[in-house]
């Protein structure tokens, strides 16, 4: 587990690759895209999906990246025990909390639900229908009045979808305007102050390339059931 420090002066160095940073505004983009096409419904509705799909593959290549990405995008270096949470949560509240250069143990946390509920809420959405015109890929595979009350799970998982993102957001902006850390920059270039550099970093594109494509792989096997 990477070692906490505090913020120093020193040159800034790569934490994020760039698969992380890729993944997270595309992900930010194809929930934006999907609420928006899902309000608009008819002919858009078929973009909607094509959201869902997106966001399916996304979830997936982030958990095979969280095992085979660089040291700060993996699991074992951000997701920690509920004591460390709880220690971390009240040195924040007495303003004493140490800087983490990847995720902080809430913030790794909060990555876990927000990825557990794009998978539940683009999962939901496969077996989904409107009563109307329509169906989700998969709805073939359960009866109806399944598919009309999973439905209803992916209506109210958006919702808790949208709790989780606001508090994502305000933790952000609590670090960076009130603690003064470059959290936004850094999912922009990659880089923060005082994290030791990491060479690994520069040498990824394969790996990224194949984890791409076995989950784009995986979600073309899915709708294909």
């Amino acid at each position: 587990m990477t070692q906490v420090t505090s913020t120093s002066a020193t040159e800034p160095a790569q934490v994020w690759d760039v698969f992380v940073r890729l993944f997270h505004w595309l992900l930010v983009a194809c929930i934006g895209f999907g609420w928006w096409s899902g309000e608009q419904g008819g002919e858009w509705m078929e973009w909607h999906m094509r959201s869902g799909y997106t966001v399916l593959g996304l979830v997936l290549f982030r958990l095979l990246w969280g095992f085979a990405g660089t040291p700060f995008a993996r699991f074992r270096q951000f997701v920690r025990s509920p004591i460390a949470v709880w220690r971390y949560a009240s040195d924040l509240v007495r303003n004493r909390a140490s800087v983490y250069h990847g995720h902080n143990p809430l913030g790794g946390w909060m990555v876990v639900a927000l990825l557990l509920l794009c998978a539940a809420q683009a999962g939901t959405g496969l077996f989904a229908n409107d009563e109307i015109f329509t169906e989700g890929p998969l709805v073939h595979l359960i009866s109806y009045d399944l598919s009309v009350e999973i439905t209803r799970w992916h209506e109210t998982l958006f919702d808790l979808l949208l709790v989780a993102i606001a508090l994502h957001l305000a933790g952000v902006l609590l670090h960076q305007l009130g603690k003064r850390e470059p959290l936004l920059q850094a999912m922009l270039h990659g880089r923060k102050p005082g994290a030791k550099a990491d060479r690994t970093v520069s040498r990824v594109w394969l790996r990224g390339l194949v984890a791409i494509a076995a989950a784009a792989f995986s979600v073309w096997a899915l709708l294909s059931l």
